[in-house]
């Protein structure tokens, strides 16, 4: 299973039409990918739709950066009880 971070790397991608490979955690979803507020609410709804959860969008839609919506989808996925990877890392960080 992809990490929550691919996951919404591949999202951001498919709906701004970029490479996600060029897409980095500090990225802010207007300035740096350069998504309108129509794609803004339009990543709201897809993010909703891949992770399974349902998120209050003035607050979703207050996330400025790829890596805060990382952390702010997390956090939902915690407090809806779904089950999803970490946000980052993989099968190396294990201790």
């Amino acid at each position: 299973m992809a990490t929550i971070e691919e996951r919404v790397k591949a999202v951001t991608a498919r709906i701004l039409k970029l490479d996600p490979d060029q897409i980095k955690t500090e990225h802010s979803f207007t300035v740096d990918l350069g998504a309108e507020s129509v794609q803004s609410i339009e990543l709201v709804a897809m993010f909703e739709e891949e992770f399974g959860i349902e998120m209050d969008e003035d607050a979703a839609l207050s996330v400025e950066t790829v890596g805060k919506a990382v952390e702010f989808i997390a956090k939902v996925c915690r407090e809806q009880g779904v089950d999803v990877e970490p946000a980052t890392g993989g099968p190396n960080d294990s201790p």
